[in-house]
Parts: C-alpha cells; structure tokens; sequence
C-alpha cells in the first residue's frame, strides 16, 4: 500500500539540471555540499509526558525553518521579488525535486500518487494508528509571494526534522505532504485539477487529466513532462487520524486585532458566476441615445450592485465583480455583448444564496430597463466548512501552552483544508500577513510569525498524534 517513491524525472538531462540545481541551492543557503546531519540538537523542545496532552510543547529550531523558506524562494523566483512557480511548471518540477530529497535526508518514506501528490510518512509506535497528515500546497500564482502554500509545507517538513534531531516518536504515523495544483491558476476548469480534490473523490483523476491550460496543454501530459505522475493511488489509504495546515492569514484581521495566531474554525461559502447581457451594435455617433440596446450599461448596474448587496447583507458578507468581458470592445461601437463576473462570500450558506438571488432578480430588472437580453452561469458553489472541535482544541492549546494571542476565525479563501475536512478531522492555523497583502509579490510576513505558527503547528500535531487526545462526541 504505501509506495516508496525516490526516482527523480526520467529524463536524463532534466535529471542532472534539477541535481544540480539543487546542489546549488545547498551551496548558497546552507553552505554545504552534502546532506544535512538530522541527529544534531538544534532548538529548545519541550516533551514532559507523551502521555499527558496538558503538557506538550514543541519548539522548532527557528534558523533552520528560516533557511528552508528561503531555499524555496530561489525557485521559480522573479526579478524584483516573488514567486512566478504555477502548477507543473518547470519551477514547479524543481522544487518538488528539492521537496522530495528533503523527505528522503529527513528519513521519511515517500510516495506520489497519479496526480502528483507528494507524501512522506514518519512511522508511529501504535500497530494500525492512523496518521496525522500535515501539509499545504509548494505551487504559486504566476505572480505570487513567497509564504503562501510554502510556509505550510516547510513548517510540516520542520516538525518532522525536530522530532527526529530529538528522538521522539509519536504513537500516531505523520505524514506530510505537498498537494498539487491548489492555486488552480492553470488548468481549467478551475478546481478539477486540485489533487487534494481528487485524493478524497470530488474530482477523479481522469478529469484532472483532462484539464487544459490557456495554450492547450493537458494537466495530464504537463505532470508527465515534470516527472511526477506517481504510482500511488490518488486516494487514503487508510483511515487518517486528522489533518492540520499552516497558510498565511491571507488578510489583515490578525495584524489589526495585534494576535499572533489565527485559530480557524472553518472556511466560508463561496458563489462565483457570471451574467451576460445581449444587446445590439451600433454607431456609437449616429445612432440616438433614445432606443439605445447598450449591454455594458447593464453590466455596468451589476458591478454596483454586487456591492451594494454585499454591503447591504451584513459585515461578514463580501462581493466582488472581478471582471468584464465587452464585444466588440471597440470605442466606436455601442456594446452587443458583456459579460460580468461575479463573487460572494459569507460564513452563512443562506445568505451566499440570498446574495446571489438578489443580484439575479437585479439583473432581470436592469436587462427588461435597457431592452436587451440576459443570461447567467453558475461557475462554483462551495459551502461553509467547519473545522472538528478536536483540531480547534488542539491548536487552541497549542496557542496557550506558547504564550501567543491567538483569535478565532473563519476563513475567507478556499484551501486544502476544505477538502480535508470531508475526509477526516481538520483545521487550519493561519500566521499573521502583513497589510493583508497576498497573491503578489509584497506579500510579507515576518519570520518570527512564521516561527511562531509553526511552533502551534508542530506541538498541535504531536497533540493529535497522541493516543489519549480526545475526540468529538
């Protein structure tokens, strides 16, 4: 069942360019020319009793987690800063190379299965105990930072560094593991390509293969290119105990509220989908403002009301029109056809639906108004997630036993985590992020709040991988 994995790409030349490449990486970062000792005592961690959960702490080995995000921001760097590393890109290829020989120098056993997920697994004491799974996501948007998806996956790598420089084992196997394609940025449509979609059944794999990017490549022939279309099953094998992923906040609650630990408690609705407007084209000099059948003058209503309706809604309720499509496009042409985007937001499942309604019985107001046409599509529908009380506790713990602030909250993008939570027990510490700022190149956070979320990460985890940790109902 559990497919030992340690084969680079087959392509010779490709092989020995990423080899290289990765001794390079080892030269520059860590100044050395072969692997990592991993039994050397590197960082202050706290173990009083395995037995009692009241006590756990773990403490990483802060200069070692600073250096491997930055071993993983040479990779798929831009000039000027950030990340250009989008699903299984030659970028993408290099640093699951880089990922895969960190597991192997961390003693793990590692798998791939058939959509390019990357596991590695830390054995338990306990005969037949599930694992815990940690992990997130190493791909970016193609002009993304360098914390998002990345920090999750090395504070993972981390933890289990730390466990083994120390000797400790847990009764409970961990795993970690580097999801594909979570950004969803490439293949479309958007989401059947998530191979954390595909690894607990929303999606099937022959449907990731399927999906093609803006210059017609197959998700399918772009992971074969890359190496990494795995033997594994794309699918649990067994049971699994829990999964926890560390993410930047992605927004600016935490760093306004002045706390240093986001303890999420689930991940919100979400509704996106457009609506079209058919007019008729015309001189836009010789025909009269009377009788006008101008479609972007309706879609431009629906950019208002989504904010409005939004507004309108409550707080916690967010609406965006991200963008607009206008045939012919043309300054000397009244519209014929436009197209707006819409997107809302809302831990309530209710009252995602009831925004979504209220802009269609707009849009049909407007269209009958202007005397043109209408049309809309649903593009996604997802609904709230709420985390197990187990994980929450445990991070919750986590959180105290350091002495960090820590607030709930919920999430307002999608993550792993979302599909997770179908499957097992899950939830999410998010760090704090500067200004809120992410999917760009000034996406920032410090590394003492890397160092600090990692630090609620690894001790929830062994928290979890304990035994007698408690569950719900």
């Amino acid at each position: 069942m559990w497919t030992e994995h340690q084969n680079f790409p087959t392509n010779d030349t490709q092989r020995v360019k990423r080899r290289r490449r990765l001794m390079d990486i080892r030269r520059t970062v860590f100044g050395i020319h072969k692997r990592l000792p991993t039994s050397v005592p590197v960082c202050e961690t706290f173990i009083y009793n395995l037995s009692s959960r009241e006590r756990v702490k773990i403490k990483l080995n802060e200069d070692r987690l600073v250096d491997t995000m930055q071993a993983q921001a040479t990779i798929g760097q831009r000039e000027g800063g950030g990340l250009d590393r989008v699903a299984l890109s030659p970028a993408d290829g290099e640093v699951r190379d880089w990922f895969h020989e960190a597991m192997l120098d961390a003693g793990l056993a590692v798998r791939i299965d058939e959509v390019g997920n990357v596991f590695g697994r830390r054995e338990g004491t306990e005969l037949d105990a599930p694992p815990v799974l940690l992990g997130s996501h190493l791909d970016s948007q193609p002009n993304g930072g360098i914390y998002d998806g990345s920090l999750g996956v090395v504070a993972a790598l981390e933890t289990v560094r730390t466990l083994n420089d120390h000797g400790i084992e847990t009764d409970h196997p961990l795993e970690i593991v580097n999801w594909t394609d979570e950004e969803g940025t490439r293949f479309q449509p958007a989401g059947h390509a998530s191979g954390s979609s595909v690894w607990v059944g929303e999606c099937e794999p022959a449907d990731a293969y399927t999906t093609v990017d803006s210059e017609g490549v197959r998700f399918g022939d772009a992971l074969e290119r890359i190496g990494y279309r795995g033997n594994a099953t794309a699918a649990p094998g067994e049971p699994y105990e829990a999964y926890l992923e560390l993410h930047i906040e992605q927004g600016p609650r935490l760093a306004d509220a002045e706390k240093d630990i986001g303890i999420v408690t689930g991940i919100v609705s979400r509704s996106w989908g457009s609506i079209t407007f058919i007019g008729e084209a015309e001189h836009s000099g010789t025909t009269p403002m009377e009788g006008r059948r101008d479609a972007l003058v309706a879609a431009a209503e629906m950019v208002t009301a989504i904010r409005r309706i939004a507004a309108e809604l409550g707080e916690n309720t967010v609406g965006t029109a991200g963008s607009i499509e206008v045939v012919p496009n043309s300054i000397n042409v009244v519209p014929e056809r436009a197209t707006v985007t819409w997107g809302f937001r809302d831990p309530s499942d209710s009252t995602v639906d009831t925004a979504r309604a209220q802009l269609l019985a707009e849009a049909a107001t407007v269209a009958e108004r202007e005397g043109v046409e209408w049309e809309y599509t649903d593009r996604m529908r997802t609904y709230q997630v709420d985390f197990s009380n187990r994980c929450i506790d445990s991070i919750r713990r986590a959180t105290e036993r350091h002495g960090y602030g820590g607030v709930e909250l919920v999430g307002g993008a999608g993550h792993d985590a979302t599909s997770l939570a179908k499957l097992c027990d899950a939830g999410m510490v998010f760090a704090v992020s500067e200004n809120g700022k992410s999917h760009c190149p000034e996406e920032y956070t410090t590394w003492e709040h890397c160092y600090r979320a990692a630090n609620v990460l690894a001790t929830a985890a062994v928290d979890l991988a304990t035994v007698d940790s408690s569950r719900d109902g």
